[in-house]
């Protein structure tokens, strides 16, 4: 694998992380019969996995590129909830939403360059 693909595999592992923290945040909003249900329910767990799983690709990802592109890349993950967030729990867009996205990703342009 060339130096662009452990990148895509960085962002693959930010998309998980951000979707896992959609599902926290679902199970959050639920009710349940007790306290041990609301740390030992499927979405958590899952998330949890899914948080794992992230961990081992970034450590994958860093074995070829610079550990400088880390915060680059990780600041997707402030898109991808919005996004995210916006599809699953049905949050709305507003215009600083929309502002500070564009500000990220105006960021990453400029420091990639």
């Amino acid at each position: 694998m060339n130096s662009f693909s452990y990148i895509i595999v960085y962002v693959l592992s930010v998309l998980i992380a951000s979707f896992s923290q959609i599902l926290l945040k679902l199970s959050a909003n639920e009710k349940h019969g007790s306290q041990i249900q609301e740390y030992f329910n499927f979405k958590v767990i899952l998330a949890y996995t899914l948080f794992t799983t992230s961990l081992f690709l970034t450590i994958i990802a860093f074995k070829k590129i610079p550990l400088s592109f880390g915060p680059i890349i990780e600041s997707l993950g402030t898109v991808f909830i919005l996004f995210l967030s916006n599809l699953i729990l049905k949050e709305k867009f507003n215009s600083k939403k929309l502002f500070g996205v564009a500000l990220i990703l105006f960021g990453i342009i400029l420091t990639t360059l």
